[in-house]
């Protein structure tokens, strides 16, 4: 005899599916803002190094030069720290979207479990699951790739930027007290290299503090 049929199957299947589309619609909305966002910082860097190309040309690279291109530069870093900030925040927020929509197709799949062959991407809400649906491979020959994947990222690649952003600041205080080339160099290279370091683990934390409501409800097998 096969087996009874839910009779509400149709009913909770547009449930589902509105609620996908909701999930979908919210995730595209998340990419909209980070690359508002990573804009509008690159318009800003932009705007203040065309600045101080003009003022380099007025006081040929002096004192004043330096006063303005620390005060702006620091403007540039506090402007460019809050935006990874924000990155962050929506790269949590899409994380939390991901994982709502791996439930959903888990949810697919209890009511029609002949389908599981037709799904590229997980019905599982844990860390692996949502990784395979972001198309992240952490156990298979990408592991090196998905290692720097962080880098790859917007909060990563802008990370980079701020972290050059404090690494002339560096350099331009050194300017500023007479130091040699070389002083100013690894002064620079120090300054950035700390910001980095800081950034990231700023973000590494940021990553590792979610919500208890995306504990896993629906973990991967165990291989």
């Amino acid at each position: 005899m096969p087996p009874a049929r839910d009779p509400y199957a149709s009913e909770k299947l547009q449930i589902l599916a509105t609620e996908h589309w909701s999930l979908l619609a919210t995730r595209a909305l998340t990419y909209s803002e980070s690359l508002g966002r990573v804009n509008m910082f690159l318009g800003i860097l932009s705007g203040a190094v065309i600045a101080l190309a003009l003022v380099a040309q007025a006081d040929h690279f002096g004192t004043a030069f330096i006063s303005i291109a620390i005060f702006m530069l620091s403007v540039v870093l506090v402007v460019g720290i809050f935006t990874v900030a924000r990155l962050m925040s929506l790269n949590r927020d899409d994380f939390r979207w991901v994982i709502g929509m791996n439930r959903l197709r888990n949810a697919y799949l209890d009511l029609h479990p002949e389908l599981a062959a037709n799904f590229m991407t997980s019905p599982f809400d844990d860390l692996p699951g949502a990784l395979h649906t972001l198309g992240i491979d952490v156990r298979g020959a990408d592991r090196l790739g998905s290692m720097f994947h962080g880098l790859q990222t917007l909060p990563g690649m802008l990370s980079v930027i701020v972290a050059a952003v404090a690494g002339a600041i560096g350099g331009m205080v050194a300017v500023g007290f007479a130091a040699p080339p070389v002083a100013v160099l690894l002064i620079g290279v120090a300054f950035f290299v700390l910001a980095f370091v800081l950034i990231g683990i700023w973000g590494r934390r940021s990553v590792q503090r979610l919500d208890p409501g995306l504990e896993p409800r629906f973990p991967s097998p165990k291989s």
